[in-house]
């Protein structure tokens, strides 16, 4: 009980300092608070080690798509996987839910960094246009797009089908996809039952071309993660 409590007494309190560090940075080049949300995912991981004893390892470095645009499709289990990524890839561009915009300074942040938001509630004039910011942005940007397809936390044994809005934007940008599984859940669940002595693997899995059908794709990701999510446990 005391680990779990210093852990998250001290990750809240280091991103805290880190976004208070950055507050500036809302006036400067994007570069900068980019820099610091890479500090937030290193941070991360030094307090998963510290205080709940929890290795995180990368396997599959070498499918990591390098010199061409892709878009990242990753499973979704924890608030870990989307400060950790960061530090993975080229500061990926997020596509979340519209709430967290309105958070003071972390929603500010979000905003700098180009994030694309989405109102989950209802159809929308602005989720009408989403595929068209996604697609100006993989076109004016050299960081890749991030999609959670299950669209929410799940738990680690929970296998809920994904959104057919992955296999839309797939489609509509005709990029490769790079699947990535994780499975944080073990340690950091959404229930916050946080686990100590454990270890967090991110799987970064062959990139997927373009040209399948779009519902094709969607089961062939769906499949791939899960799969690789069984694997690791």
């Amino acid at each position: 009980m005391i680990r779990k409590f210093l852990f998250l007494f001290f990750f809240f309190l280091g991103i805290i300092c880190i976004s208070i560090l950055f507050l500036p940075g809302l006036l400067m080049p994007t570069s900068i608070v980019l820099f610091g949300g890479k500090l937030m995912g290193q941070w991360s991981r030094i307090c998963l080690r510290l205080f709940l004893s929890t290795k995180v390892i990368v396997k599959g470095k070498g499918n990591i798509i390098t010199n061409e645009k892709f878009f990242i499709a990753s499973s979704h289990q924890s608030m870990f996987e989307t400060f950790f990524l960061q530090t993975i890839f080229n500061s990926p561009i997020f596509i979340l839910k519209n709430e967290l915009l309105k958070i003071p300074i972390f929603g500010w942040y979000l905003k700098k960094i180009g994030s694309i938001s989405v109102n989950r509630n209802k159809v929308s004039k602005d989720n009408l246009g989403l595929i068209d910011k996604i697609k100006n942005s993989v076109e004016n940007s050299n960081r890749p797009i991030i999609i959670f397809p299950q669209a929410t936390r799940v738990l680690p044994e929970e296998r809920i089908p994904f959104k057919k809005g992955v296999g839309r934007i797939y489609d509509e940008l005709g990029i490769k996809c790079q699947p990535v599984a994780i499975n944080s859940g073990n340690v950091w669940p959404k229930d916050g039952n946080l686990k100590s002595n454990k270890l967090i693997t991110i799987s970064i899995l062959e990139p997927i071309n373009p040209g399948m059908e779009s519902d094709d794709f969607t089961k062939t990701i769906e499949k791939r993660i899960y799969s690789e999510l069984d694997l690791i446990g």
